[in-house]
């Protein structure tokens, strides 16, 4: 979604979710699931009609990844997990007491981090590597 909002963010006017899920390679449907959370939390618009779609509503400076990540209903961050909750062996008791207290460690690592980086650090690390790359392109 970062993805998305970053290209939206250096698009002029509304655009549609079939141009986005073009862009992700993806399902409009999929585009427009996601957008409308982040509708609800104020970030994004949307306009019908002719002419119409999605539009940032927000600044990006003031907008965390943090954020998105709560607009986003905040999503499971690891995949991995405990293979039974509550074992009955004792191996396996202490390996997941050991799991979970790392798990929620890193956890708390993320989301401190995730409350310092904003869409416009993003979109300058973009443009930075932009001007880097057409630089490289110049004859000597």
């Amino acid at each position: 979604m970062l993805h998305v909002l970053l290209h939206m963010a250096e698009m002029e006017g509304a655009v549609t979710s079939e141009a986005l899920a073009g862009i992700m390679q993806t399902n409009p449907v999929v585009i427009r699931r996601t957008l409308a959370g982040l509708r609800e939390q104020g970030l994004v618009t949307s306009v019908k009609g002719h002419g119409g779609g999605w539009r940032l509503c927000c600044d990006l400076a003031a907008v965390t990844l943090h954020d998105i990540y709560v607009a986003l209903g905040e999503p499971v961050v690891f995949a991995m997990g405990n293979r039974t909750e509550s074992p009955g062996c004792l191996v396996e008791k202490a390996v997941n007491a050991h799991m979970n207290d790392a798990f929620q460690q890193a956890e708390a690592v993320l989301m401190a981090r995730l409350r310092d980086v904003t869409l416009a650090d993003l979109s300058r690390d973009f443009h930075q590597g932009l001007q880097r790359r057409d630089h490289s392109h110049c004859s000597s």
